[in-house]
């Protein structure tokens, strides 16, 4: 495609805003001790020849986009076409689970205690994003308080383990519960609220549960937070820091498996159908005889379950807990890892949640410069993929005739 002398001239104006915008913090270094300027006009070309590019490319893919020339030509594959197949595909299927479990199995013991622990974050982010995404991803109810049922998790193994010496098997069942009780005091004040309404009070409820962890101190220790949380045991055995990592590693391996098998069987079951219709019209799902009072208690509910279970987790694999790490921003990190990896999609939430946990960590060598990438990524994908990574797809239904079961309609 040869650019236009109009698109020049846009693309012109473009770097020359942009530069205008980051000169005085491109190019003017102010030194306090000697009191001297700096002028780095180095800078300012770079910002002006990277901001006329971008410019250039945003235009291209923007101009494809709208012209429909990245459809897929007949023959060719996409990569949502290659995932179809390979799960469809028992020869690809089988080789690459093999593959992935050998993988998964392995890991802890090729790489590192600080990989590990990063994947630990990864993998319980996959739990609270599943949880989420049947909120969000297939109930259509947006939650932005949804770190609220991982702190009462959280909470709930770290205070019954200081106040009764419960341990972490017995609390993990006792802080799922915990948060599906509040998933249900949660969902009957905004069983009439939607859209913009409902995020601004689940946001509400998400603050409420913060600052009451962190102004109670006879209830919660406030600021100081609860220490000295015990890691997970198995039969009284005795782990040292390196052994019990690797055995939460297994076992969040464990609970991400018993996840996807779960919402997976929640989407194809009754429930799961009523969340979709209710997702796509709210009304048309009512006048279908559809109990929506149930249904969307029972999205808080199932949802905010998960949410309790990665909590205990969470408490147990750090041994500390404050209010501190159950902010706003920890909700929008999981709603993100929802929205990018791919709404009602369970293995666009896996890849969401890899990569948004992951990314960051092996991005420290541009310390300086990985929030701003992290953000150019969000862009480039709401643009260009609004349905995520790797999107979910639409499920029909095939009915058999009676008469006949082997002609289907």
């Amino acid at each position: 495609m040869i650019p236009s002398l109009a698109e020049i001239k846009k693309s012109l104006l473009t770097s020359l805003w942009f530069m205008f915008l980051t000169f005085p913090v491109m190019v003017i270094r102010v030194n306090t001790i000697y009191k001297t300027v700096e002028w780095r006009w180095r800078n300012l070309l770079i910002v002006g020849a990277g901001s006329f590019f971008l410019s250039f490319l945003w235009r291209y893919l923007i101009k494809r986009k709208e012209t429909g020339q990245k459809k897929i030509q007949p023959g060719s594959t996409s990569v949502k076409s290659l995932i179809q197949s390979a799960f469809d595909n028992p020869k690809l299927l089988i080789p690459s689970l093999a593959a992935l479990a050998v993988f998964t199995t392995a890991f802890p013991f090729i790489f590192s205690l600080y990989q590990t622990n990063i994947m630990i974050n990864a993998l319980i982010y996959i739990v609270i994003g599943l949880g989420l995404n049947i909120v969000v991803g297939l109930a259509g109810l947006l939650d932005l308080g949804y770190v609220a049922f991982y702190a009462v998790g959280a909470y709930s193994y770290a205070l019954l383990n200081h106040h009764f010496g419960i341990g972490f098997w017995t609390a993990l069942p006792i802080g799922a519960g915990m948060g599906f009780l509040f998933g249900i005091i949660l969902g009957f004040p905004v069983l009439r609220l939607r859209g913009d309404y409902l995020a601004i009070v689940t946001l509400g409820f998400g603050e409420i549960i913060r600052l009451i962890l962190e102004n109670w101190n006879e209830f919660s220790f406030g600021p100081s937070g609860i220490a000295n949380i015990p890691r997970p045991g198995f039969f009284g055995i005795d782990f040292s820091l390196h052994q019990s990592t690797i055995f939460i590693y297994f076992m969040m391996v464990a609970l991400v498996i018993f996840t996807i098998f779960v919402v997976n069987r929640l989407q194809d079951s009754r429930i799961g159908r009523a969340w979709i219709a209710l997702r796509e019209d709210d009304i048309a799902c009512q006048a279908m005889g559809i109990d929506k009072t149930k249904t969307k208690l029972t999205a808080f509910a199932l949802g905010a379950t998960w949410a309790g279970m990665g909590g205990v987790v969470f408490a147990a694999k750090t041994t500390f807990i404050n209010p501190a790490s159950f902010t706003i921003w920890e909700s929008i990190i999981i709603l993100c890892i929802v929205v990018l990896g791919g709404m009602g999609s369970i293995v666009g939430v896996i890849t969401g949640a890899l990569t948004l946990i992951l990314l960051p960590e092996y991005l420290r060598a541009f310390s300086e410069y990985r929030t701003l990438l992290f953000g150019v990524i969000l862009v480039v994908m709401m643009v260009f993929r609004p349905g995520g990574i790797v999107s979910t797809a639409r499920r029909t239904y095939q009915f058999e005739a009676i008469g006949n079961k082997d002609e289907k309609r």
